[in-house]
């Protein structure tokens, strides 16, 4: 792989999934041995992940907020269910990766939060606080696709970033796979921004 060493699977364990909606599913959970990072980011074995030429892939950010409080000031919950469900249709895999914020820390992002509050958007934010705009690395995300002999995938993600990284980490990203749009009157400013500032593919209604 382009300039990060191998990993390897240090456990294999499968996990029964319940959403509070009903919708239940069952993961094969991978840990690694020998991340870039040295953080404990999890794979998700999703479906028929085994018989996928070219599994479907969700790097999906860890996010206390909204995934386990369901907070509506991001869309990371419903993407986060939403992610589960299509790729164990599909066959695939989902990297829970522990960036929490874009990679600043959960405090920062609750730091970050209060100025968007007072006018910020969420790039601005990050960067008041001294912060990159998004300081998240998908290294670890590659080394962990290549350890599940993933080096060819379809990509579930809006955001282009993701798939550039991921090429020049050696994974050949074959399609890139928008997710639905998870809108609510909290989060619409910070979706806006994902498109107009990073060209995030989402497609947002037009106010009247």
């Amino acid at each position: 792989m382009l300039g990060v060493r191998p990993a390897g699977v240090r456990t294999r364990v499968t996990v029964p999934l319940a959403f509070p909606d009903g919708y239940r599913t069952s993961a094969e959970v991978f840990t690694f041995t020998g991340l870039v990072d040295g953080k404990e980011h999890l794979a998700l074995g999703l479906g028929d992940w085994r018989s996928a030429a070219t599994p479907l892939v969700r790097p999906h950010s860890e996010c206390l907020t909204g995934d386990v409080f369901g907070s509506q000031r991001c869309d990371c919950g419903p993407q986060l269910r939403e992610a589960v469900e299509r790729i164990t249709d599909a066959g695939g895999f989902l990297l829970y990766l522990r960036q929490e914020g874009r990679g600043i820390g959960l405090y920062a992002k609750l730091d970050a939060y209060a100025l968007q509050d007072a006018g910020m958007d969420t790039y601005e934010a990050n960067l008041a606080l001294g912060h990159g705009e998004d300081e998240r690395d998908y290294a670890a995300a590659a080394q962990m696709l290549r350890a599940l002999g993933a080096d060819r995938i379809r990509l579930l993600s809006n955001n282009p970033d993701k798939a550039l990284q991921l090429d020049a980490l050696g994974v050949q990203v074959e399609e890139r796979v928008p997710t639905g749009v998870h809108l609510s009157a909290a989060n619409a400013r910070y979706l806006s921004t994902k498109v107009s500032h990073t060209r995030h593919t989402i497609e947002l209604p037009i106010a009247s």
